[in-house]
């Protein structure tokens, strides 16, 4: 294995205050995120002025240190400093987290929606690629939609919004520490062939004649497995207190099932499919009438929420849209020519720049940029600079616009770069492909015109050197 980065890890512990002072750590696409025992230990304006660190900031009650796209291999070096970090007790956890600042609500509730939703996304990118290869085949006249090999297809790319629910309860039960495996039998009850049936038939359902059971199917839903495993994580601690060690294992899971399964579909799934509705209504009526919105909000601002950590909070809404409707317009399209619009400036400033530094930055974080990741084309050129940056976000924006009026609808999740075109490949159309390619085009255009008229009017002849991009950097 490559030592390459071995510096470049001992370093970053050294200025966070060293391996006793990290609680806990984890990875992202382009960030290490750590929960620090004490963040005021932690050197930021040092961690900043290291070679091979574009940014670092505290958001979430994490310290975010944004290294880019090589953070596996670096996560990798700083683990074998560490060592593992992830499981702490209940005990230790609640020791280190008493005197400590309290997380906002928003912060709180970003966490928890990103972090039950994250795991979930290669599954649903890979199911929404089957989508979109099953369109094409249509499209093509490869197959009809009365064919067995079409149902087939289909079927394996429904399987994971249709199962939705268990992977939400697995990941849902991990976040609270509940046990994942019993929450997601609950899941199980509730995506039951034979709750389906009932559900169908349309005959009122009471269990002994006294409790009613509401006919709603949570087969591809999202939010009412979130609430039943909201009340299962207290209700399960609380057995686990109460019954005897010699019995738990059996008696725990037993009663478990029959309190939740009882309550899900009784009361919390119900409520919990209510809730579903009124966001279907919600994004429904944002499609019909404010079609434009979503996505010009999306493509002109997204990139100012990467900056500051906020937009994974943002991301679940595409997830929930796709879940609820089998589409998403009011995040993919505008994340997507937010970030084209990113990746354009930055390569832009790269290839008119005579500096060779800001032409190695520019144009291999364009590039990046340009297939999703642009957090190192922010931090390392864009922010500094600020003029790519605007350019960039004003071309998101024109494409967003354009994504919006048009209705351009995305059938999959994942990375937002230009391979995700194909994600807008659906619905037995390429209708939505080709209003995509047009919105990319225009951002690039846009971007890149802008780009250059401001590049011509600050740059001149000059370079920004690296203490003027640091202060500028500090200003933003």
């Amino acid at each position: 294995m490559s030592k390459k980065y071995e510096g470049l890890a001992k370093g970053i512990v050294d200025k966070i205050g060293g391996i006793e002072n990290i609680e806990s750590m984890h990875h992202c696409q382009t960030r290490i995120r750590f929960k620090l025992h004490d963040d005021i230990k932690a050197d930021q304006e040092a961690l900043s002025q290291m070679e091979g660190v574009p940014k670092v900031f505290i958001k979430g009650g994490m310290l975010q240190v944004v290294i880019g796209m090589h953070v596996a291999e670096v996560y990798e070096e700083v683990e074998k400093i560490v060592g593992p970090k992830e499981n702490q007790s209940e005990n230790a956890e609640r020791i280190h987290s008493e005197g400590k600042e309290k997380k906002k609500a928003f912060d709180v509730l970003a966490d928890f929606v990103s972090s039950i939703f994250s795991p979930i996304v290669p599954a649903l990118a890979g199911a929404g690629m089957v989508k979109a290869l099953l369109a094409l085949l249509v499209v093509f006249k490869l197959v009809q939609t009365t064919d067995q090999s079409y149902v087939i297809i289909n079927m394996i790319g429904d399987a994971t919004f249709a199962f939705l629910p268990m992977l939400l309860a697995f990941t849902t039960a991990q976040k609270l520490k509940t046990n994942p495996f019993l929450a997601t039998v609950v899941a199980g009850i509730m995506c039951h062939a034979t709750w389906g049936g009932l559900v169908a038939a349309k005959v009122p359902v009471n269990l002994f004649g006294i409790i009613p059971l509401f006919l709603v199917r949570y087969t591809g839903s999202v939010i009412p497995i979130v609430l039943v495993v909201l009340v299962q994580a207290p209700i399960e601690r609380f057995l686990n207190r109460v019954v005897p060690k010699a019995i738990r294992l059996v008696i725990v899971p037993m009663v478990l099932f029959l309190i939740m399964g009882v309550l899900a579909l009784s009361i919390i799934g119900p409520l919990g499919d209510y809730v579903g509705n009124i966001m279907t209504v919600i994004f429904t009526w944002l499609s019909i009438n404010v079609s434009w919105a979503p996505p010009l909000f999306m493509g002109g601002l997204y990139s100012l929420l990467v900056i500051f950590g906020l937009h994974h909070g943002l991301a679940p809404l595409g997830t929930m849209q796709l879940a609820q409707m089998g589409y998403d317009a009011i995040f993919g399209p505008g994340v997507l020519v937010a970030n084209i619009g990113q990746g354009t400036a930055s390569l832009v400033v790269g290839l008119l720049s005579k500096d060779s530094k800001t032409k190695q930055i520019g144009t291999s974080a364009g590039i990046t940029g340009l297939m999703g990741i642009t957090e190192p084309a922010l931090y390392g050129l864009n922010v500094p600079k600020k003029y790519p940056l605007i350019a960039g976000l004003v071309g998101g924006a024109f494409g967003g616009l354009f994504a919006g009026v048009t209705q351009t609808h995305r059938f999959a999740t994942g990375s937002s770069g230009l391979p995700a075109a194909v994600m807008y490949i659906g619905d037995n159309t390429m209708r939505y492909f080709y209003q995509i390619l047009i919105a990319i085009a225009i951002t690039i255009s846009v971007s890149a015109i802008l780009t250059f008229v401001l590049f011509k009017r600050f740059e001149k002849d000059t370079e920004l050197n690296a203490p003027a991009a640091t202060e500028l950097l500090q200003d933003v």
